[in-house]
């Protein structure tokens, strides 16, 4: 009977590392998503900010660590090796504390991140150069983003009042502003009357600050609902491991694969 039972342990324990092997490849791959990605707004804020790719470097790590984890939880489960499963352990609770630690900073810095992604994009906007090919790819990013938000502005099309090339021409705008432009990164000329004012240009007039929160929140639901199964998939890891640490009662190196 107790055989039975530790070969069931050792078996779901197995089970449950392979789990925990492939989800930690998905948070290597949002990771790696995140650094390479050059379409979206993560573009915009990785290269204003080293905040997300420090961030993004963390994922990588996490999910390169976890998945070495799941290896080596794998052969300690399969092998019965008592100094595997305890560095399992070890190495699991260690990881589930940190991951605690992260979400619940991010959670009471949420406004600290908002004003920090409000003060890149204003930036972004008051130094916006179609001619400045040092900066080409993230504003290629930012018209990226006006064109798939439909947007226009951080908060609205007011805020390219305040772009260092726009101040003295209220009749040039972003094309990625309009919902026709003659082309799609750059200025474009709206041909209206100069003392026009900004509601009656045919520009699109809704910021782009709530849909690229609605875009975070969605994406991010993606990053915590996996986080949030791997530190189920910790849990119940540990108590496994811990379980058939227990019952496991010789080391028998033998037992370690020879490669």
């Amino acid at each position: 009977m107790g055989s039975g039972c530790l070969k069931v342990t050792k078996y779901f324990l197995f089970l449950f590392n392979l789990l925990f092997f492939i989800l930690g490849a998905v948070i290597l791959g949002f990771g790696i998503w995140i650094l390479v990605d050059k379409n979206s707004f993560i573009s915009v804020l990785q290269t204003s900010s080293n905040l997300l790719k420090t961030g993004a470097y963390i994922l990588v790590g996490v999910g390169s660590v976890t998945m070495l984890m799941g290896f080596l939880g794998c052969i300690g489960a399969v092998n019965e090796i008592r100094c595997l499963l305890g560095l399992y352990f070890t190495c699991l609770l260690l990881i589930l504390i940190a991951q605690i630690a992260a979400g619940l900073l991010i959670f009471l810095n949420q406004n600290t991140l908002k004003d920090e992604m409000s003060r890149i994009v204003g930036n972004l906007i008051q130094n916006y150069d179609p001619y400045d090919e040092a900066n080409r790819n993230v504003e290629n990013a930012w018209d990226y983003v006006q064109r798939q938000l439909s947007c226009c502005g951080w908060t609205g099309p007011e805020n390219w009042e305040n772009n260092t090339v726009l101040l003295d021409n209220n009749q040039t705008f972003p094309c990625s502003c309009m919902e026709n432009p003659e082309k799609d990164e750059g200025f474009c000329n709206l041909a209206i009357p100069a003392n026009a004012t900004i509601q009656d240009q045919p520009i699109r007039q809704q910021g782009c600050m709530k849909g690229v929160e609605g875009w975070f929140k969605e994406n991010l639901g993606i990053i915590f609902g996996v986080c949030a199964g791997v530190a189920v998939i910790e849990l119940l890891g540990m108590v496994l491991s811990c379980c058939l640490w227990k019952n496991v009662h010789t080391e028998d190196y033998t037992k370690v694969p020879k490669y």
